[in-house]
């Protein structure tokens, strides 16, 4: 089967791929996104936006993905939703194998993002869906008026028990530090809410049976351990990298594909944008940032290749 031909491909419907998109359309290449879901990435998580510049008051961030995802196909973008399987360069050409048949660009971006860290511990896996949770605007209100617990000291953790408890009163805030990690702005807000905080607690397994019944907490200064009863576990301890598909390009101790400042690969013509990447700040307008460019870069590129075969004909 011969492979489908676009100028530019990005694979990842996030920010990043869904800015890529829209600048890499409106550049006249021939774009198409391919994502495993319909798109939207880590916005879709967002319970409030409220640090987007231009977009006020907060709006929800499935609400805005939706519209990203909109405003990126009224640009002419397709957006496939299959499994990409291998990546491979030939040539000038790179050809992506995926779920729904082969697909070949002269530019490719990388704009997978990362997934929720998890605990490790004993019952996570064995209660998720049933207590535990790595997303508090689409489980949160399954929890109204219930115990709440959730893992975590940084920005996402504060922001989400901060939402959380518009929906119950009784959230408490398990950090295994003794100082939570997040923006000022962030934590300040977690402590006017009255938000119990356990400061350099562990939690070294979740209980129940057929749903989440309490958590067995370590002190992480005196070794005390103490059960916690609680209904729900909601985890924010970081992120990782999706880089599976593309394992052999350069990347930090962390796993995040390293790039210049104009997105660009150790590969010609290969670009890495958003939480994929390594960087010192990941939000979602610097995700958008990052695709906006790794477009442009890539809208170079391609009149770059094309124009120099011209002239060698």
């Amino acid at each position: 089967m011969d492979p489908q031909e676009f100028d530019y491909i990005i694979i990842g419907a996030g920010a990043a791929g869904l800015s890529a998109g829209q600048y890499g359309a409106r550049a006249g290449l021939r774009t198409i996104i391919l994502d495993t879901s319909t798109g939207g990435g880590q916005a879709l998580q967002i319970a409030e936006l409220e640090n987007y510049p231009g977009v006020y008051p907060p709006v929800n961030g499935a609400d805005f993905a939706v519209n990203m995802i909109k405003q990126t196909k009224a640009f002419g973008v397709e957006i496939l939703q299959v499994n990409v399987i291998s990546v491979d360069k030939i040539k000038r050409n790179f050809f992506v194998k995926t779920s729904k048949g082969i697909f070949s660009s002269l530019a490719l971006l990388i704009a997978t993002g990362a997934t929720h860290n998890t605990l490790g511990i004993p019952g996570e896996n064995e209660l998720v869906g049933r207590g535990v949770s790595y997303c508090a605007t689409c489980d949160g209100p399954f929890f109204k008026d219930k115990k709440i617990i959730v893992a975590g000291g940084g920005d996402s953790a504060c922001t989400e028990a901060a939402y959380l408890s518009t929906i119950s009163s009784d959230v408490t805030l398990v950090h295994r530090r003794a100082k939570l990690g997040a923006q000022k702005a962030v934590a300040d807000k977690v402590v006017k809410t009255g938000i119990a905080i356990r400061y350099n607690t562990n939690i070294l397994e979740i209980r129940g049976k057929d749903r989440v019944e309490s958590v067995l907490l370590e002190d992480t200064q005196s070794g005390e351990k103490t059960e916690l009863p609680t209904d729900a576990v909601f985890i924010f301890i970081g992120i990782s990298p999706c880089t599976e598909i593309v394992s052999t390009l350069p990347a930090d101790k962390n796993g995040y594909l390293i790039t210049n400042e104009s997105m660009e690969t150790i590969v010609p013509g290969l670009y890495a944008a958003g939480d994929v990447r390594a960087k010192p700040f990941r939000q979602l307008i610097t995700a958008a940032s990052d695709g906006a460019t790794a477009a442009h870069e890539a809208a170079k590129y391609i009149y770059d290749l094309k124009t120099s075969e011209k002239g060698s004909i």
